[in-house]
């Protein structure tokens, strides 16, 4: 029997675990070929490849993301061959499945919850007798009725095959995303959260990924993206894999982590503030909102102040980069109270802040009572909320333009000193300034268009120059720093005319040439001759001391200069100020 086991991934970069443990666990009785597109892959082009195999059976993972794609693959397949047996299974159909099944009647089967052994019972049946209702876990038709047999117990994931070894993997191993999973379930009950649905934590045998994060690092794997819900639960648990990441790590490797900081003790991000080389660990947390009353009503307990203690510690020690996320439309958590989550979470400066709004998953307590808070959401995946009781359409719109424009000017790291300064200095708050500039982008029509940086550099100004902000030359001047210091090379044609003519910029060079220690020891010892500074090096005027400026925050006006020098040599650029 010629069973393909297959999905449809955000982007190419991810793989999908779930695929690769059933492939695992049915082995070896039936060989399972596994087939990965992308949501972006022309829905003809998938159907001609998984035709062309000549399946008896297709498994399909299916998510959020995938499912519309996925449910136009399968109708087309079943046009083209009735024959082949259809068979879905993920978090998306594992809820409100008998609905599923209704309504489309070209799906076949699909697997409820954890599927290793329900799916190697149903090939079993589909090889054999045919006999579904011995199947636990399953919808199914019989004499045109939808049936569905009961989920039976939780496997022991000890016991589980490993799903990271297959040798056609080895060749993307270093061009993809691993994921790695060494727990499944969730101690909390956070009601927007499908994992809120399943009752206690399980894990894997450690010893076992341990020797399957060796094999992945000696095959070429570069990321890899833990999918525990909660890593750090338990403590000793992530203080041994902490101590065994680092100490058997190889050079290049990364490895990402979910974790909840209010339960990390201090002793534990000390640990990794001292022994983790930079760069190896990625934490992503979830904070959601700073809303108490919010936090209450989807039972998600939460202590902001020991969370912001572990953020700050691990931003301090400069080991480990952190991306927080937000949750705009949890009840009762109105564009006011939106605006304060956002602003006590942007205080800590994270690496990356992601907004991302909720969605009514099925299966989950907002959705189970969305009446109670007058939710009005889309019909389809995502499934996306477009108003509450508190929050209106409009506010969505609003925090949207929020989140284009956070996206750009600080999860992408272009402006750093730009926006601290415009956050700090110039509006009321964080959040004020990227929904205003949010708002302006918007207005403008430039979400709906293409950039290139200097795009970006121009429309922030053209923003504060209509604003008539003050100080505007000085957050000129901050831009242009922000701007050189991210080139390696000198830039053809910046955002900005030049402050300087050619007679102004001569006479500077000459001056520096005679007395480069004006610039500071390190500029001295590059011993750039003339030539050097014509070709390799940019002189911008500005009205404040820069160097003031990037040691103490302190504003001290004066006449001053920029120099970028683009270093050919090291493929990086050096500001000095004078």
């Amino acid at each position: 029997m010629n069973v393909i086991c297959s999905t449809l991934n955000a982007k190419f970069i991810h793989t999908n675990l779930a695929i690769r443990y059933l492939k695992a666990y049915a082995a070896p009785e039936f060989t399972i070929k596994l087939k990965e597109y992308t949501i972006k892959d022309p829905v003809l082009n998938i159907v001609s490849d998984l035709y062309q195999a000549k399946p008896h059976v297709i498994g399909f993972s299916c998510y959020i993301w995938n499912i519309e794609e996925t449910l136009k693959v399968v109708n087309m397949l079943k046009k083209v061959d009735p024959s082949i047996l259809i068979v879905l299974g993920g978090p998306e159909v594992t809820y409100d499945t008998a609905e599923w099944m209704e309504k489309h009647p070209d799906v076949d089967f699909i697997v409820i919850g954890e599927g290793e052994q329900t799916f190697k019972q149903l090939l079993h049946e589909i090889a054999a007798a045919k006999e579904y209702r011995n199947v636990s876990g399953i919808a199914f038709r019989e004499s045109g009725v939808v049936k569905i047999t009961p989920q039976m117990n939780k496997l022991d994931l000890k016991e589980l095959p490993s799903p990271y070894r297959f040798p056609e993997d080895i060749a993307d191993l270093g061009k993809r995303v691993t994921y790695i999973e060494t727990s499944r379930g969730c101690p909390f009950s956070c009601q927007f959260c499908l994992s809120s649905i399943e009752v206690g934590v399980r894990y894997f045998d450690r010893e076992k990924i341990k020797a399957d994060i060796h094999y992945l690092m000696e095959n070429g794997a570069k990321t890899i993206k833990f999918v525990d819900r909660t890593f750090n639960i338990s403590r000793s648990y992530a203080l041994e894999m902490f101590r065994f990441l680092i100490d058997e790590h190889l050079p290049g490797t990364v490895f990402q982590f979910e974790i909840t900081a209010d339960i990390m003790r201090p002793e534990v991000i000390e640990f990794l503030n001292q022994e983790a080389p930079k760069g190896l660990f990625r934490f992503e947390i979830g904070v959601q909102s700073t809303n108490d009353y919010t936090n209450e009503l989807v039972r998600r307990k939460q202590n902001f102040a020991k969370l912001t203690r572990t953020v700050t510690m691990v931003k301090e020690g400069g080991k480990i980069d952190q991306h927080l996320d937000l949750i705009a439309g949890l009840p009762e958590e109105d564009y006011s109270s939106f605006r304060k989550t956002f602003n006590d979470v942007f205080e800590m400066r994270p690496e990356e802040l992601q907004l991302g709004f909720l969605k009514m998953l099925r299966g989950t307590g907002v959705r189970l009572r969305a009446d109670e808070h007058k939710y009005v959401y889309m019909d389809h995946s995502p499934y996306e909320i477009l108003s509450n009781n508190v929050l209106s359409f409009d506010d969505i719109v609003r925090i949207k333009q929020v989140e284009d424009v956070l996206e750009k000017y600080w999860n992408d790291h272009r402006m750093d000193y730009t926006v601290e300064y415009l956050v700090s200095n110039v509006f009321p708050s964080p959040f004020d300034f990227f929904q205003e500039f949010g708002s302006y982008w918007d207005d403008k029509g430039w979400s709906r268009i293409g950039h290139q940086l200097e795009d970006l550099f121009r429309r922030l100004y053209s923003f504060l120059e209509e604003r008539s902000v003050d100080n505007l030359e000085v957050i000129a001047g901050v831009m242009k720093y922000d701007y050189l210091r991210n080139h390696k090379y000198k830039p053809r044609k910046p955002w900005w005319d030049a402050s300087l003519d050619k007679g102004e910029r001569s006479l500077l060079y000459k001056q520096i040439l005679n007395h480069p220690t004006m610039l500071g020891n390190e500029f001295s010892q590059l011993q750039l001759d003339e030539k050097d500074l014509y070709k390799h090096t940019m002189l911008e005027g500005l009205t404040f001391d820069l160097g003031e400026y990037l040691t103490t925050g302190h504003l001290k006006r004066k006449t001053g200069y920029l120099l970028a020098f683009f270093d050919p040599s090291k493929d990086h650029t050096l500001i000095f100020s004078f």
